[in-house]
């Protein structure tokens, strides 16, 4: 799954046109490098997205297509 679509379907970014403009900014880095936002997301991957000076950090768990709202919290896990 492209690592846009998981951060929208995974709700951690609620968009998927706003996920592709912070992956084309450099924003999302998965593993220690940066990613653009074809990048293809595999279980076990940490993601950490700047948010000005705040950095958060997300293991993947899960790489549903389709998620409930009140279950997508379990497709990762939070980092730092």
């Amino acid at each position: 799954m492209r690592i846009d679509k998981y951060l929208k379907v995974s709700r951690i970014i609620k968009r998927r046109t706003v996920a592709n403009e912070a992956c084309d900014a450099g924003r999302v880095s998965v593993n220690g490098k940066v990613a653009k936002a074809g990048y293809e997301v595999k279980i076990g991957d940490v993601i950490s997205i700047r948010f000005g000076e705040k950095t958060s950090s997300f293991e993947v768990l899960s790489l549903d297509e389709h998620v409930l709202k009140s279950q997508a919290q379990g497709m990762y896990k939070v980092v730092t």
